[in-house]
């Protein structure tokens, strides 16, 4: 079903299932003898979700082998890809608590269970930012688990189209104090406009200092519907039935790095390429139909002292 400007998900549909998808790559990922990353929440949580083929995936019932050819090595490559970037985002909230940032902002939290599973530093407040379903079924589903976070961790239920810095005031956030924000997986389901307001909102809710980690996807511009329906196809086959094409945003829209440097933000840019030698990960050697969205460019940055 298309996106609307009303719409909502739990995480079994629509957008919500995207997130469910990604938690069951870290699941996939955390099993991964080179331990690029520990989300030991994140099977646990995909198995509450309750959606047969993510479980069926995780649990290594699923032979995507047998489907067709190349698709193990697809698979291999998307639980790569979802370690990375969990990592990349990892690594950039651990160096934002070494220069002593103790706020942080998760939007659109999903399943992200960093406020349970990142070693914070004393003090620090992990605000998570997302639709009350989503947020009331995970804190639930961590609490029934026995999880405990290891910030203190404080909720702010509400839909990013609506006025989510009012909401995150409320909830006891200090525009004064720097903040670490985190845009995981975000910005191909807003709008361009609304990509736009969000770094606006952003920077307006920032002190100097605050930090900021996103992605960039060019590709969005150039985007095939139709290579991305059949990229869904082969979740379908096996009883999932999303279509991301109807869940992205695509057309042009402003560069990330470059909008948000010319609102006073100093910006980095790592490609996806560059990640994966980071770690000493062998980049898979994919076609272009094998991802419907091309390349990723990571993001981060600070804001400088002076607006």
């Amino acid at each position: 079903m298309a996106r609307t400007d009303d719409d909502s998900w739990d995480l079994a549909s629509s957008v919500g299932s995207t997130a469910t998808m990604i938690a069951a790559g870290r699941a996939m990922a955390t099993r991964d003898p080179r331990g690029l990353i520990d989300d030991p929440l994140a099977a646990p949580l995909v198995r509450a979700v309750g959606v047969d083929f993510f479980t069926r995936l995780m649990d290594g019932e699923l032979d995507v082998a047998a489907v067709e050819d190349g698709a193990a090595e697809r698979m291999q490559a998307m639980i790569d890809g979802v370690a990375l970037r969990t990592r990349f985002f990892d690594d950039y909230c651990l160096a934002a608590a070494e220069t002593g940032v103790r706020q942080v902002v998760i939007l659109a939290a999903g399943l992200d269970a960093r406020a349970y599973r990142l070693p914070w530093a004393a003090s620090t407040t992990v605000f998570e930012v997302d639709q009350p379903e989503v947020i009331e079924f995970k804190t639930r589903t961590l609490a029934d688990l026995g999880a405990e976070p290891t910030a203190e961790r404080r909720t702010v239920a509400i839909d990013l189209r609506e006025d989510w810095p009012a909401a995150l005031r409320a909830a006891g956030f200090d525009p004064a104090a720097p903040t670490s924000w985190l845009a995981e997986g975000l910005l191909i389901y807003l709008p361009p406009d609304a990509q736009d307001r969000l770094f606006d909102n952003i920077t307006a809710l920032s002190a100097p200092g605050s930090t900021i980690a996103t992605e960039y996807v060019p590709g969005l511009k150039d985007f095939d519907p139709e290579k991305a329906r059949a990229s869904s196809e082969r979740f379908r086959e096996h009883g999932f039935d999303i279509d991301m094409a109807d869940l992205i945003f695509t057309g042009e829209r402003h560069h990330g790095a470059e909008y948000l440097s010319d609102h006073g933000w100093r910006m980095n840019q790592l490609s996806r390429a560059e990640l994966f030698a980071r770690h000493e990960v062998p980049l898979p050697d994919l076609q272009d139909t094998d991802d419907p969205l091309g390349e990723i460019i990571y993001l981060d940055g600070t804001l400088a002292a002076a607006r």
